[in-house]
């Protein structure tokens, strides 16, 4: 019965005209940066944090959900057309989505994208409202110790789940540490980092810092190497699937939402990874594993059911723990923290219509959205013949308007074009920039929790073991960083990723 008038809490707010309108916006935009390749949600949602400040929290937060689940849904139009992932997670898709489409099954395609993400967009929220409260019950018995010990974890996590190298992902994790700590340090009043550079005593701004890193850099990326984007499939027809295909992608459905709804709470996991789990693991096992690669419509069904999955259910772990699993996630805690809301445990307790609110709108939204992408795609094919060179001055110049706004200072429009710069030296050298961005925002947090706990037990560093949950979460971290550097595990990591 709680869990009912909870629901009908969310529902209240939710269904509110303004938050209805905020959740289609999200979704509409999400839908829009998924089909343009270049943009991801990452990038958008860093983009627009500037425009959250005037904003309500429940429709700021609904809206930037919105975008990034959205994302999920749009990627899939232009793998499936083009063959161009509009958005990494979609990359598998892409493979038989488009000999779907040259078969002249473009339609069908279409439609088991867009019901296997609604189905697991479905499910994914119920786990979210079966796991949430447990979660945030349990999280609220956790002292500095153990909050120090599970970010300790989420970073080890999320360096072990980064693509590429692990040195790399590692060092990232370490810049990210020491940008947190730019600014004055909170306990004893003294500068840290700051260079004589007045602006600098608060800190580096997150929203600058991100906007930098993935905002700017994306477009420096897509100038670099503009695509070419060419539709070859015009007009879409045949979006009714058949008897045959019902049958055939029932199983890859349920197992890419299964996979995909574990995958999106692990640290470092999300949307991405659950795709290409998703495809990887029925390769394996499927009864037509022939004619992957060919226009098989299972692997349409699995990576797209679970990157929507994961995608929801990675805001599992940021809702209830106030850790954040992906650069996404570290975006939305940054929202709520300029919001002047606190995430973690509280945060159901504290601002139960914000929670319950932002739940019910994923189903909603999910609802929008395979509303948006069907009758709509004749526009998001039309949206494809943009030109790049048309588009990103005005990008740029939203974001510059937006770094301004912040504080109305210039020196955050030079932060976020200096981060820019950073980023995209990063992405050359093949350096991925999501550890860095959780290292920023969980460093102030990790050494807070240091901090307190050490006063608590007077110095004593006993205090990390002492506690059997503290312990618990520093041995699994421990077991995580040795199977990484497994050098067999390390050899089938990059096995996986290759693949």
């Amino acid at each position: 019965m709680d869990i009912l008038s909870d629901l009908l809490l969310g529902a209240a707010t939710a269904f509110q005209p303004m938050n209805l309108l905020y959740g289609f916006i999200g979704c509409l935009l999400g839908t829009a940066i998924g089909v343009l390749p270049g943009l991801g949600p990452t990038a958008t949602i860093a983009m627009l944090l500037p425009i959250t400040f005037g904003l309500q929290p429940e429709s700021a937060l609904i809206m930037l959900a919105g975008i990034f689940y959205g994302a999920q849904y749009g990627g899939s139009t232009t793998a499936i057309l083009i063959n161009l992932p509009g958005e990494s997670s979609s990359v598998v898709t892409a493979i038989d989505g488009y000999q779907m489409a040259r078969r002249g099954r473009a339609g069908a395609a279409l439609a088991t994208a867009a019901l296997g993400s609604f189905f697991a967009g479905s499910v994914a929220t119920v786990l979210l409202v079966i796991a949430a409260p447990p979660l945030a019950a349990v999280a609220l018995k956790f002292g500095p110790a153990e909050y120090f010990s599970l970010m300790v974890l989420g970073l080890v996590a999320s360096v072990a789940l980064a693509s590429g190298s692990l040195l790399k992902a590692f060092a990232m994790i370490i810049f990210g540490l020491l940008l947190g700590s730019v600014g004055t340090d909170v306990e004893s009043g003294m500068p840290r980092y700051i260079f004589s550079i007045p602006e600098l005593y608060d800190g580096l701004n997150f929203v600058a810092v991100s906007m930098g890193i993935f905002g700017i850099c994306e477009i420096l990326r897509n100038l670099e190497n503009e695509h070419e984007r060419s539709v070859g499939v015009k007009k879409v027809s045949g979006l009714m699937l058949t008897h045959d295909d019902f049958r055939r992608i029932r199983g890859p459905i349920l197992r890419g939402t299964t996979l995909g709804s574990f995958l999106g709470v692990l640290p470092g996991g999300g949307a991405m990874l659950s795709s290409f789990a998703a495809y990887a693991l029925e390769k394996r096992i499927s009864p037509n594993r022939a004619e992957f690669g060919k226009g098989a419509i299972e692997a349409v069904a699995a990576p797209e059911s679970a990157n929507n999955a994961g995608a929801q259910t990675s805001f599992i772990p940021m809702l209830t723990l106030g850790i954040p699993g992906n650069p996404v996630m570290a975006l939305m805690v940054g929202a709520m923290i300029i919001q002047g809301i606190t995430p973690g445990p509280n945060v159901i307790s504290e601002e139960p219509d914000l929670f319950w609110g932002m739940i019910v709108s994923m189903w909603s939204g999910n609802l929008m959205l395979v509303i948006l992408n069907l009758p709509l795609i004749g526009l998001w094919v039309r949206m494809l013949t943009i030109p790049y060179h048309l588009l990103f001055p005005a990008i740029i110049g939203f974001c510059c308007i937006g770094a301004y706004s912040i504080n109305n200072s210039v020196f955050d429009v030079f932060i976020m074009a200096g981060f820019s710069v950073i980023g995209f030296t990063l992405s050359k050298l093949r350096f991925e920039p999501a550890p860095l961005l959780l290292g920023f925002i969980l460093g102030p947090m990790l050494e807070e929790n240091l901090r307190r706990a050490m006063l608590i037990s007077q110095g004593d560093p006993t205090i990390f073991v002492r506690s059997p949950l503290s312990l618990s979460l520093l041995i699994v971290a421990l077991i995580v960083l040795g199977m990484v550097l497994s050098p067999s595990i390390s050899r089938k990591r990059d096995e996986a990723f290759t693949e």
